[in-house]
């Protein structure tokens, strides 16, 4: 008996182990023909990624079909802007139709692919208020062809707003409705009333740079002002482009107001100023050659300034000199095709583009008494601008401009003035910055007065402190760019900075009888921009310091000023 059980106790514990080391094969083997099955399964690859545009034109690529894709101010698609506030803004707003951005491109279907133009065109749409973003990329490519997919995104574009501002220790403010993008088609019509320290103002304004679809742009303006009115129109068909062979139009200015003449930031005299201003003209191009532009233009200009006493009034002593000049001009333009795109250097997480070739205009025209002027004079003038790069990602803008009158055998009014500007980044959210600009004329009119002061330089003085026939101001700042971008709305900056600079000369009505040498300020401040708006300026409020400041001066001069730049 205990042989039988101990016999059934063996036979079942070699069971066992059999049939768990058939278990443990059979596993093995299914594990075995599940690699093998994985291992012969087809393996997916990733899309090999398109070409980009300087490849395609190495290749020789022709463009295909282009895909316009104007998409509304915000990304619904993406979880930060899938908000009630943003869909409600998109829903109001009227998108920009595609075919305003199609008829801005400046490549067709058929030609070769250009990454010249494509880049060009993206700074052309990227200059227009109405649009946030702009992406030009390959779709597909077949067969030497290549589709092009470019995609904008739009800004919301009515103003309905109020402005207030303060710099040099005077006010200004403002209430306007205004649209960017009149139902989508890149109108811009305005109605609004504002005031400043000269004047209060109520202002229309009507503004279409592709009118009828063509390239000619049409804008109007009509001011009623406290101290008089102001008209002007234009319709001009510019050189739009690097390439564009032919300009003209016309334009005209009527302006009468209250000017004055200041000292130490203070009214010490005015007088009324009747101005009337126009010009008729036409250019040629042959266009881009080997990187260079050369421009002709033709035309006539017109401008008669009349100055007289008003009643109740203090008069400058002597009044200014009546002139009224009608010249024929020839004018020269040579430009170099050569930009930079950066970030981070005047606008906040946004592509800016820094124009670094040769840029230069000379013109000559001759006033002649025949033709009604005042008196005969050559007239000229002439601009030059270069960029460089110092070292990698450091950008210096170097420019210059002259302008005056040749009568009687003796220069008048002339105008030599240059500036330069450098911007040295340190990180991706840190860069110094330095500018320095200066001016000097010949034998000037009272009316040509260099103003300097809180609203053009000096930030710790009230505005127009100083005045004269020369002038110079140095500034540097350390600007701060950060990543905040509030409510997907607001993007955050700042900047420290010091000024430094005098206005001076002994012309009449030139003199600064108080605090006349150089001025000094230092200071600090936040820069905001609202992104997704047309009008979304550089918003300055800074603190600044004079470091020169005489009695009547306050110690610390608080500005809120928009700016184009930061």
């Amino acid at each position: 008996m205990l042989l039988r059980v101990a016999l059934y106790r063996r036979t079942a514990g070699s069971l066992c182990r059999l049939l768990l080391q058939c278990g443990c094969l059979m596993l093995l083997a299914s594990l075995n023909g599940l690699a093998s099955a994985q291992n012969t399964a087809p393996v997916p690859t990733a899309p090999v990624p398109l070409p980009g545009f300087a490849e395609l034109e190495a290749a020789g690529a022709t463009i295909g079909e282009i895909r316009v894709l104007a998409e509304d101010i915000f990304d619904t698609q993406d979880p930060d802007e899938d908000k009630l506030l943003f869909r409600w803004a998109n829903a109001l707003h009227i998108q920009t139709r595609p075919e305003v951005i199609r008829r801005a491109l400046l490549f067709k279907t058929g030609e070769p692919v250009s990454l010249r133009l494509i880049e060009e065109t993206e700074r052309l749409l990227r200059s227009k208020r109405y649009l946030y973003d702009v992406q030009m990329r390959p779709a597909a490519v077949h067969d030497g062809v290549v589709d092009i997919e470019v995609l904008t995104r739009d800004t919301w574009s009515l103003d309905p707003g109020i402005s207030v501002g303060r710099s040099g220790g005077a006010n200004s403010a403002g209430i306007q409705l205004k649209e960017y993008n009149l139902l989508g088609t890149g109108t811009a019509l305005s109605f609004g009333h504002s005031r400043n320290v000269d004047r209060s103002s109520n202002e229309l304004q009507f503004s279409s740079d592709r009118t009828f679809g063509s390239w000619t742009a049409v804008s109007l303006s009509l001011a009623s002002n406290s101290d008089g009115r102001r008209q002007a129109a234009s319709i001009v068909q510019p050189f739009y482009a690097l390439d564009s062979r032919w300009a003209g139009g016309v334009w005209a200015v009527k302006d009468d107001r209250i000017d004055a003449f200041y000292n130490a930031g203070e009214i010490a005299s005015q007088y009324r100023h009747k101005q009337d201003q126009a010009e008729v003209f036409a250019g040629w191009s042959r266009g881009l050659e080997s990187g260079w532009v050369q421009r002709y233009s033709l035309g006539i200009n017109y401008r008669d300034d009349a100055y007289a006493r008003e009643a109740g009034l203090v008069a400058p002593t002597p009044m200014p000199s009546n002139e009224k000049l009608v010249s024929p001009f020839l004018r020269y333009t040579l430009i170099e095709d050569r930009f930079d795109r950066e970030l981070n250097r005047n606008l906040i997480g946004r592509p800016e583009f820094f124009a670094l070739g040769l840029a230069s205009s000379v013109q000559l025209g001759y006033a002649a008494t025949g033709l009604g002027s005042s008196h005969a004079a050559w007239l000229y003038s002439a601009t030059l601008s270069r960029g460089f790069e110092p070292a990698p990602k450091q950008t210096l803008i170097a420019s210059g401009a002259l302008s005056g009158q040749y009568a009687d055998g003796k220069i008048r009014r002339q105008q030599l003035s240059g500036q330069a500007q450098y911007y040295l980044p340190q990180s991706p959210r840190w860069l110094f910055y330095a500018a320095a600009s200066g001016a000097v004329q010949t034998n000037p009119e009272p009316v040509d007065a260099l103003l300097l002061g809180g609203d053009n330089g000096l930030r710790g003085y009230p505005l127009r402190y100083q005045s004269g026939s020369r002038s110079a101001l140095f500034t540097v700042e350390e600007r701060f760019y950060t990543d905040l971008y509030i409510w997907r709305l607001f993007r955050i900056g700042g900047a420290a900075f010091f000024d430094a600079g005098r206005a001076w000369g002994a012309e009449p009505n030139f003199a600064n009888t108080v605090n006349a040498g150089w001025l000094s300020d230092v200071g600090f401040g936040a820069r905001i921009v609202s992104a997704r708006a047309a009008f979304s300026n550089v918003l300055h409020v800074d603190l600044a310091f004079p470091l020169n400041a005489t009695a009547d001066i306050k110690k610390v001069q608080f500005l809120v000023k928009t700016k184009a730049s930061f």
